[in-house]
């Protein structure tokens, strides 16, 4: 179990909140892209003071948490037992747990916890959707024990406040907006960034740009279906892929809140995107992207070749995307948002501003 401490002394700031951020997935190094977002988030809450330390189970082996515990399930007591004693152990006032399974944890350890409900596909039957719809009374048990339940997109927070969550809030993931839009690249690139795997719509990402410049950032199971894939890159690499694409593809069939999309809307990119989970909230169809009916190939290949035709189009929609990105998912208000529900599940009333000095 890997224990990771903030590199600066918090002891001396006011009021300063102690948090244990409890994860599933977390990046080993700059080019994984398994729990980037709650890396990033990490960073931006160190960067308001809060004093944070990380604690995420160290499993070797490729592909995400719920597929190495499929392989070895063997790892499973274990895995929970080192879990639950670096929880008991942590000094925080409070465990932000992420995922389900950490939120479970979270409750064996008897800590005051908050629940971030990703929603991730790439766990297929153990995503946090998909036990909410199968194991409703499960998932319910876990998700009355924590204080607030937040949830990434809206259609996670329904399916929390099926199982019986009292305070749900959605708080998405945070975003960077670049300061400048890159121009498209020629000849003009499609770009997929992602994990290779069936429900990220990989084959139908194939059969739709048969023909097309597709570029593809990432690595799985379904590698040979797009066998030129660059493997996953830095969060710089792939900033500079988002540069060049005339276009972004996601064709996930399930997707919890998707930070691929958001991050090439943030880059004044226009998005083709299957119409499930948070793409459907984050894509508004025609104004800031196009919206297809999941697992359709030919749909996906038809708004495709219509981006590519049509530069206007694809300069107005992007425009329109950053512009939506900047006003919802800003790091700022995202983080104060997290810090709120921080002191509000403790019970933590926010100091009251000094009032503003007038001259005479």
């Amino acid at each position: 179990m890997e224990r990771r401490r903030p590199g600066r002394p918090w002891a001396n700031r006011p009021r300063a909140l102690r948090v244990a951020v409890f994860t599933t997935s977390y990046p080993r190094d700059e080019r994984d892209a398994s729990g980037r977002f709650v890396a990033d988030a990490v960073a931006r809450l160190r960067d308001e003071g809060v004093g944070v330390e990380v604690i995420h189970p160290a499993l070797a082996g490729d592909g995400g948490f719920v597929a190495k515990l499929r392989r070895r399930p063997w790892l499973a007591p274990s895995f929970l037992v080192r879990s639950w004693r670096a929880l008991r152990r942590a000094d925080c006032d409070l465990v932000h747990a992420h995922w389900l399974l950490a939120g479970a944890v979270a409750a064996l350890a008897r800590r005051p916890f908050v629940l971030t409900l990703h929603g991730s596909g790439t766990a297929g039957r153990f995503s946090d959707l998909e036990l909410a719809r199968r194991m409703p009374r499960l998932v319910g048990a876990i998700v009355r024990r924590a204080r607030i339940v937040v949830c990434v997109s809206e259609s996670l927070a329904a399916a929390a406040r099926s199982c019986g969550a009292r305070d749900v809030r959605v708080i998405p993931n945070g975003i960077d907006v670049p300061a400048d839009v890159g121009a498209d690249a020629e000849p003009l690139e499609v770009l997929y960034a992602g994990r290779l795997s069936a429900e990220k719509g990989i084959e139908e990402l194939a059969d739709a740009c048969r023909d097309h410049n597709l570029v593809v950032a990432g690595d799985g199971p379904l590698r040979t279906l797009v066998p030129h894939a660059l493997g996953f890159l830095s969060p710089d690499e792939l900033a500079e892929r988002y540069r060049r694409a005339a276009i972004v593809v996601c064709p996930s069939r399930s997707e919890g809140f998707g930070v691929v999309c958001a991050e090439a809307m943030a880059h004044g990119k226009p998005v083709v995107a299957a119409a499930v989970g948070g793409l459907k909230e984050l894509v508004t169809h025609a104004r800031t992207g196009l919206l297809v009916e999941p697992r359709d190939p030919a749909a996906l290949r038809v708004a495709i070749n219509l981006l590519l035709g049509d530069p206007t189009l694809r300069r107005r929609l992007g425009a329109n995307a950053r512009d939506e990105v900047a006003r919802r998912f800003a790091w700022p208000s995202v983080t104060a948002a997290t810090v709120a529900a921080y002191r509000d599940a403790l019970g933590i009333e926010a100091p009251t501003p000094a009032p503003l000095e007038v001259a005479a």
